[in-house]
């Protein structure tokens, strides 16, 4: 009985496939975890949306920001790109139940006793941990009961800091783009929200984990930054996008062990 989480599939489901089969996944004992952003760039978001969506009570799904921006094109308000591949995603005759679905998911999902924590991207460097779950569980309630105002209001990259968060609107934005988006923080702890590079070529910046080395936390699972290669300084938090949308791994790790497994992007 093991549980395992697993980066950001992409639409690479046949790595997904390739990487259950590495570890001898057994679906009536064995629960995975998905880091968000289960679609966008690969080559079959529909099968790994539907494949876990069918996982049931198996599967723990986060939202990622590719996530988020299709459920809001859905209602009116995101744009898809040509680059995420989604044109057999939104022709296919259950993408409405597949969005409800989508909209049921959260932005943080808590392991047995909180001792350990999954988001996409991480958690904001001003939030304590029950802020933290507040914050989430106000999105995830927003968006399960009426998605159109938080869609609406999702999009924009202030507030930078909590503290300037004065309207629920403010709050939702702020909570999504630390929960779905955010890699690097200001010295000052204000999000910056533009650049993907990895942490020794933006020295003027400050990985959003260095802010939570020293603070109480359970051990922290995210995705969403594929430039780390799955590398964390910091004992206890995991990162676990390794770009397999980009050529390189699929990776899962068993949080009861400790442990990883890789497949590559394409079958040797």
């Amino acid at each position: 009985m093991a549980t395992y989480v697993i980066g950001d599939l992409q639409g690479c489901f046949e790595p997904l496939q390739r990487l259950l089969a590495a570890l001898n996944y057994q679906p009536a004992q064995d629960s995975l975890w998905f880091c968000g952003d289960l679609i966008a760039r690969g080559p079959d978001s529909l099968a790994c949306l539907r494949f876990v969506k069918q996982l049931g009570s198996g599967a723990r799904v986060v939202l990622g920001n590719h996530d988020l921006n299709f459920i809001a094109h859905y209602y009116g308000y995101g744009k898809i790109k040509a680059a995420d591949k989604l044109e057999a995603l939104l022709a296919a005759p259950d993408l409405a139940e597949l969005v409800r679905w989508l909209c049921q998911q959260p932005l943080l999902q808590r392991g047995p006793e909180d001792t350990y924590w999954m988001l996409h991207a991480g958690l904001a460097p001003d939030w304590d941990l029950p802020t933290a779950i507040s914050a989430c569980a106000d999105v995830s309630r927003q968006l399960q009961q009426d998605p159109v105002p938080l869609l609406a209001a999702m999009y924009g990259n202030l507030p930078a800091r909590w503290a300037d968060a004065q309207t629920e609107e403010q709050r939702w934005r702020y909570t999504i783009n630390a929960c779905t988006r955010m890699r690097f923080c200001h010295p000052d702890g204000a999000l910056e929200l533009s650049s993907k590079a990895a942490p020794e070529n933006q020295p003027d910046l400050v990985p959003w984990y260095e802010f939570w080395r020293n603070k109480p936390h359970p051990e922290l699972l995210f995705g969403h930054w594929a430039a780390l290669n799955g590398q964390s300084p910091i004992a206890d938090i995991q990162a676990l996008d390794t770009g397999c949308v980009w050529g390189n791994l699929l990776t899962a790790y068993c949080v009861e062990s400790r442990q990883r497994y890789s497949v590559r992007a394409e079958q040797q």
